[in-house]
Parts: structure tokens; sequence; C-alpha cells
């Protein structure tokens, strides 16, 4: 009855990616895989983002497997993945010819849902990944990084029109839904409100809400988008929620019981599989934040970091034995960030734009420009929300051997394929495409994980 809320679940994913550095391992979530797929979840959020990433790299296991495993316990529960556009599961924009490969592998290895989206929200970044996965007889949820240059949804860049003008864009491109992807849990309540219905009112198709407590906003800002009519929302078992993750699940369905937005699902069920997280979460204990007390983050109502840039921060000022600048560095940041056209802190922007605040404030502004940002500035990860500082722009490209002048085409199209290179570079090792995928990912992480994989010497 009524028009239930449907619910994502991110434990398999972003539940862990955001709380313990993506370290849970498949071993732990096989006992309790096919219990979830009796809850009734909308989707189940189980691969992408990291996830890859940290398999190959720190896990030793092989994420194909991970993810064929999972399907086979959850065979009624649809599977979804965070794939970044052209950036696929890596960290820069990869030619169409792996992307295409990409998603058939993951399509054919058990992925139902590819949410998709781009750091730039540069849409010609999605057109190769939404016609692959619409190919493969998949859903393409289309996404929106959700960003702000003030305090709330507005001034020169991330105006409810910009939003809305994407919005539509993503549909004609032939999305099937929609998702919000607020990264750094930035949305507040009432803006959650006015974005969702606003959405609702001008889109023929669904619009999912993902957003991180980071804040502390999430839950309250859930509660204001289910208000507005959002179809479907993110959330994680409390064990793996809060902090930077999503919000809990069971005080959501115990806030909405009895209401027209009742998702419906058997509370008690949940808490059983709450408990089991409980006692596996004690093996991870060691990858918490405990560095405070608050399970919060109230600074980033301030700064607008994102939890996982913080981290990659402080590393690099650690390194360098100059974390006494932290403070230089957040003030760094907006004018890095501005200079840049203001991109989405998000995979791989944020890394690109802390990195480069780092060196500015270590060095002197831009006397040291990192390779990523010359790329960037050249076009390669595409074309930001706002016109990029020209100076800072010519100075990042003096000398650059792909040509001083930017570009302003769709950045794959300068890209050459890759997939025959892989395939030759893993010859006599790689025993399937998903072998071959590994490398042209991550060259050599990846050619080191297919050795140790099947006992190659050398």
């Amino acid at each position: 009855m009524g028009n239930p809320l449907r619910i994502t679940d991110t434990t398999f994913r972003d539940g862990h990616q955001s709380t313990i550095a993506t370290r849970l391992k498949t071993e732990d979530m096989l006992p309790i895989a096919p219990e979830m797929n009796k809850v009734g979840f909308h989707s189940m959020e189980v691969w992408g983002g990291a996830t890859f990433d940290v398999c190959v790299r720190f896990l030793q296991e092989d994420p194909w497997e991970r993810l064929r495993t999972l399907k086979k316990l959850m065979p009624d529960t649809p599977l979804q993945m965070l794939l970044r556009g052209q950036n696929l599961v890596g960290y820069r924009n990869y030619p169409d010819d792996v992307v295409k490969e990409f998603i058939h592998e993951a399509a054919s290895s058990g992925i139902d849902i590819f949410r998709i989206f781009d750091a730039l929200n540069d849409e010609r970044n999605l057109e190769v990944s939404i016609k692959t996965v619409k190919e493969c007889g998949k859903h393409a949820q289309a996404t929106i990084c959700y960003s702000l240059t003030e305090r709330r949804m507005g001034g020169e860049v991330f105006t409810l029109d910009y939003y809305v003008q994407k919005a539509k864009k993503l549909q004609e491109m032939g999305a099937d839904s929609l998702c919000i992807k607020d990264m750094a849990g930035l949305i507040s309540p009432y803006d959650a409100y006015e974005l969702v219905s606003t959405l609702k009112r001008v889109l023929d198709i669904p619009v999912q809400l993902h957003t991180h407590y980071t804040s502390g906003m999430a839950s309250i800002s859930c509660l204001k988008a289910s208000e507005a009519g959002v179809d479907v929302i993110d959330c994680a078992l409390a064990p793996l929620a809060l902090r930077s993750a999503q919000p809990a699940v069971e005080p959501i369905l115990a806030a909405l019981h009895g209401t027209e937005r009742d998702p419906g699902l058997d509370l008690d069920q949940i808490f059983k599989l709450g408990q089991y997280m409980e006692e596996v979460m004690q093996k991870y204990k060691d990858f918490l934040n405990t560095t405070r007390v608050a399970v919060i983050d109230t600074n980033v109502l301030k700064h607008q970091i994102p939890g996982g840039m913080i981290t990659n921060l402080v590393a690099q000022l650690k390194e360098a034995k100059a974390l006494d600048r932290l403070p230089e560095v957040y003030e760094e940041i907006p004018r890095t960030r501005k200079d840049m056209g203001y991109p989405p802190l998000v995979t791989p922007t944020s890394q690109i734009v802390g990195v480069q605040a780092v060196l500015n404030v270590l060095f002197g502004r831009y006397k040291v420009i990192t390779q990523q940002v010359k790329d960037y500035f050249y076009g390669l990860y595409g074309r930001p929300p706002a016109p990029v500082n020209p100076e800072v722009q010519k100075l990042a490209l003096k000398g650059y051997p792909r040509g001083e002048e930017p570009i302003d085409c769709r950045a794959a199209d300068v890209l050459e394929p890759e997939m025959e290179k892989a395939r030759e570079a893993t010859k006599g090792i790689a025993k399937d495409r998903g072998d071959v995928l590994i490398y042209a990912l991550y060259p050599q992480v990846g050619l080191d994980f297919l050795k140790k994989k099947y006992g190659v010497e050398g």
C-alpha cells in the first residue's frame, strides 16, 4: 500500500569502503549473502568503486570471482556496481575498447545495475558506458555528483538549474534512472527536498539519493528526500553505516514504519544480519578511524572535503614532515579548486586537487605541477563545471607533450585503443578476458597479481 521507499544496501561496497578502507574480505560476506538476498532490497551494491583495486592490490582476491560468487548466492536481488564512467574502476580515462569490454564482462559476471558517474559531471564521459550497458540489456543508472561552493545549494555554479539541466540531458541519453551522488555528505535536508521534488516533476525516470553520513545530516536528508518522493535511498547495516558511510537502514525503517513510505522490510531479519556484521567487524577494528570521539566530521560543513581526501592529505603531509601545515592546505584547496573550474571532489578529481594544493603550500603556488594536473588542464579528464583559470592552464601546458592548446572534444576521442596491447602483454599468463582487464586497468599491480594468481615466476 502507499508508495514504499525502496532501499539499496551498500554494506558489501560503500559501507566498508567508507569505514574500513574497503578491506572486507569475500569470505566474510559469504555466510550472510543468502540471508541478505531474502530481505527484499531494491538492489545490493556489492562491487565497483575501490573494491576492484583493493581486491587486486591488497587482498589478493580476484574481483571477478567475488562478483560471480555473490551472484550465485544472491540470485533474487539485483546486484549493483559503481562505475566511474570512462575511468571505470581506475584513476584515468580509459579508451572506449577497454570501457566496452569491461562492461560486457561485468554484465556477464553478475552486475544488473550500473551506477555510472563522471567526476566532472561531463556527460560526454558517460556516453559509451550508458550505451554499452543498454546493449548488454542491463540497467544504466546515470549519476550527478552533488557539489557545493556555498553552504547551501546555489552560488555561481551548483544551482538547482545546473542539476536539473544535467538530469534532463542524462535522461535524453538513455538513462534508466538517475542518482544524486552526494559523496561528501553535504546535501542539507531542505536542499534534498527541493532538488528531489523538482527532479520528480521534470523527469520520467526514477530518482535515487546516495549520501554519506560524514556531516551528520544524511538520515535527516534521506527523510526529507522521502517526503519529496525520492524512489530509492542508499543505506547500510548499522555496523558499517554512519561515520563517512551511508545512513543505517535500521532507524530509517523504524522511522517510516506505518507511513505510506514504509519500505516494508523485515526489521528482525535485518537485526540478525547486523549482529553477524558486528561480530565480523572485530577482525577489522584496526581500520576504523579512532582519532576522535565523534563519529561525524563536523568540519566538513566548513571545508567540504570528503573523508577519503583528508586521509590522503594527511598521509602526504606526514611524508613531507609538514603535518603542521594542514590548516594552510585547507585554505588552499578552495583556491586550487576554483583555478580548476570547481570540479566536484570525488575520485579522481579529489586526489588531483588535493595533491596539487599540498604542493602549492609546500613549494609555492604552481611551482611544481603534477602530471595529472597537466592532463586535467589539457582536457584529458573532460570539461569542468566552470571555466578554468587561463593563466594557470597556460603555465600547466607549457611544454606539454600532446600540445599547449587544450582540447574540447570528448576526452576519450584522443585515446588509442589498449585491449590488444593488454592481451599481448599478458599472453601466456591471462586465462580469460577478466584477467586481461585487470592488467589493462592497473598494468604493474595487475601483472604482479596475475603472476601470483597463477604461480608464474619472475
